[in-house]
């Protein structure tokens, strides 16, 4: 059996028991992932590793125009995400990350960490090792999946349509290659190109901005009339004057 049908099979199998039995939610994992496993239920005042790695799947659910901080610490905010990520999929929405929400995080991820629906390949045709950007490879590869994150989300809230990246990270080889800013984000693998498909570059622009792009750069701003730029910026900037952005 491949195997993402044979994880769907099994979030069904784990939905199922949570529904019967209860057992399942308060043991909070039932199987061990093979890119990461939760071990308990998280919730508002819950803080370490276990709640960093829930914010990364759910940073691209913060709310119009929000960010949600990766920090470890499970506050109001992350409790929000959890609860516009579990709507969004059909899950009971309280807020509580538990044996459902993490049965539909293992169904939505690869055993690299990444979505099903990105690779890291699609984040990075310059080389193969990260190096030679503006931040250490380790960094920019961890923006990156950052990124493909909220990539997924934005993706599910357009129906679940396929979305082109046509650039991701760049070393600054790459990026002074193909005429680049020198200060551009692809230089720290958290800045994403997407090309039209079955939806319009506005579209795609204007439906960014409730996931989590601090930065958003589209149609009618220079030399961006053939895509839609989204990057994780420190501070927002979003211009797409022919999108009404």
């Amino acid at each position: 059996m491949p195997r993402r049908a044979a994880r769907l099979l099994l979030s069904l199998v784990m939905l199922m028991a949570t529904s019967l039995g209860g057992v399942v939610a308060t043991a909070g994992t039932a199987h061990a992932d093979g890119c990461y496993t939760w071990s308990r239920t998280l919730s508002q005042g819950t803080s370490g590793a276990d709640v960093t790695q829930l914010q990364i799947r759910v940073a691209g659910y913060p709310g119009s125009g929000a960010v949600l901080a990766i920090d470890g610490d499970y506050g109001p905010a992350t409790a929000a995400a959890v609860t516009r990520f579990q709507s969004a999929y059909g899950l009971a929405a309280d807020g509580v990350a538990g044996p459902a929400t993490f049965s539909k995080l293992y169904a939505l991820q690869d055993d690299d960490c990444t979505p099903v629906h990105f690779s890291y390949a699609e984040l990075n045709d310059c080389n193969s090792t990260w190096a030679g950007g503006a931040v250490s490879a380790a960094t920019a590869k961890s923006n990156a999946l950052r990124t493909m994150w909220k990539l997924e989300a934005l993706r599910h809230a357009l129906g679940d349509q396929p979305i082109t990246v046509t650039s991701g990270f760049r070393s600054h080889a790459c990026n002074d290659a193909v005429g680049g800013a020198s200060s551009s984000r692809h230089l720290y693998g958290d800045a994403a190109d997407l090309g039209a498909g079955p939806h319009s570059l506005c579209k795609l622009a204007q439906q960014a901005r409730n996931h989590g792009f601090n930065g958003i750069l589209g149609p009618g701003y220079p030399d961006h009339n053939d895509h839609t730029h989204l990057d994780h910026r420190p501070s927002r900037f979003w211009s797409a004057p022919s999108c009404g952005i």
